[in-house]
């Protein structure tokens, strides 16, 4: 069987229904993974521990988390925007490893990939509250990363902006002039990255053959934060 190949992996999704859920759901199963979508409320504190628990054995989380972007002024972010961004993409990051982590130390192996945000690899503006939280999530990647990577479990991250996926760039905004001249101005690939394209990496690192990687921000964003 090939490094690359999920046949012997069963993967939770979480959030399946948005961001990159649905194309990640099938990409994964087509290259032979066991896909356990879920469809919760992620931030509720409870459901961490139940859908894992729900799921059985794992041997990839996919944290797929996501919520529409704030584009509130920095000085008119409120305190409730602040609480409920964090609510949905940070905290739940502990409560899901809590609840993977004694069955990823039984087996003697695991997996984690985080589906960030290359925001919070480069400035935007009135996206203060969104980009701190992507930045979170990037912290944690790289601190609970080299925590775990002596136990076989590496945790990664994938920072993506400019991916095709229907929470950020729904068709009516792709179909925009003004965005597709934004395209051209500001990412030098030209065109958004396709769903596709970034669901087959997060496959790859999912895979037997990305073992390396620990701890690691993996920027997919058609050359965005390069410019």
């Amino acid at each position: 069987m090939s490094e690359t190949s999920l046949k012997s992996k069963r993967i939770l999704v979480t959030q399946a229904g948005d961001f990159m859920g649905p194309v990640l759901c099938e990409v994964l199963a087509e290259q032979g993974a066991t896909v356990i979508p879920n469809y919760d409320d992620i931030s509720d504190p409870e459901t961490p521990a139940r859908i894992v628990a729900e799921a059985g054995g794992i041997d990839v989380l996919l944290a797929n988390l996501a919520v529409p972007a704030p584009s509130s002024r920095v000085g008119e972010v409120s305190a409730g925007e602040w609480r409920d961004t964090f609510a949905a993409m940070v905290d739940p990051l502990p409560r899901l490893l809590q609840a993977v982590l004694p069955g990823m130390r039984e087996q003697g192996h695991g997996r984690v990939l985080v589906m960030g945000s290359a925001s919070a690899l480069r400035g935007m503006k009135r996206a203060s509250t969104y980009s701190a939280a992507r930045g979170a999530q990037l912290s944690w990647v790289q601190a609970v990363g080299v925590e775990l990577a002596p136990e076989n479990i590496q945790v990664n991250l994938i920072a993506q902006n400019f991916v095709d996926n229907p929470t950020y760039f729904p068709e009516d905004i792709q179909a925009n002039p003004r965005f597709q001249e934004r395209l051209k101005r500001e990412v030098p690939l030209g065109r958004l990255v396709g769903a596709r394209e970034d669901a087959q990496f997060a496959a790859y690192l999912c895979s037997d053959a990305a073992s390396c990687f620990v701890g690691q921000v993996f920027p997919v964003c058609g050359g965005w934060v390069n410019r």
